[in-house]
């Protein structure tokens, strides 16, 4: 499965969620799909989009908080997965793309090529609700079933370590930023 192809599949869903992704190939591709104000590409913080969700969800309860991670990304930050489980926020969904590499930094392979189980590792942590996928109907299936769970899900999704010609988005930090910041505070537009 390709993660763009994925993000394809969930896309309409994403309209009214608040969606933070981690930077790279991530940010590019949904960039490309259609960047939408609810969008927040978190540039040069690679391991960080689970911890920025989080305290989304946590100040925003009424809103649904979509993070899109990757596989090394969560891997820098493990203590944000036990973060996660901790507070549990019921308006968030953890998506980890694991392509196993370190794709947007030169594709290195990343611990998830070796066994290293992000699902199996979020669940010990005290996620409630984990799985992994490895195609684009079970992406669909678990997305949209964690999305209506009323419970902190982890779900991740096996794609390949395929991405876009370019690591970058064409929105410049500091206009993502504002619009970011107008959705959030526009309480028409911020309501599930």
């Amino acid at each position: 499965m390709l993660r763009i192809d994925a993000m394809r599949a969930v896309y309409p869903q994403l309209e009214r969620c608040v969606v933070v992704t981690i930077m790279g190939a991530v940010a590019a591709e949904l960039q490309t799909i259609g960047h939408r104000p609810n969008f927040f590409y978190l540039q040069h913080a690679m391991g960080l989009a689970s911890s920025l969700g989080l305290g989304i969800a946590l100040s925003r309860p009424e809103l649904k908080v979509v993070v899109f991670d990757g596989d090394a990304s969560i891997l820098m930050n493990l203590g944000g997965l036990t973060t996660l489980a901790r507070y549990k926020p019921k308006n968030l969904v953890h998506v980890v793309f694991d392509n196993e590499s370190l794709l947007s930094v030169g594709g290195f392979p990343s611990a998830t090529s070796t066994g290293s189980d992000i699902a199996g590792i979020a669940a010990a942590a005290g996620v409630p609700r984990t799985t992994t996928v490895g195609t684009i109907d079970a992406f669909d299936v678990a997305f949209n079933e964690a999305l209506h769970a009323d419970e902190l899900s982890t779900i991740v999704a096996k794609v390949k370590a395929q991405g876009p010609a370019k690591f970058v988005t064409d929105l410049s930090l500091l206009e993502n930023r504002f619009q970011f910041k107008r959705w959030l505070c526009d309480d028409t537009s911020a309501k599930v």
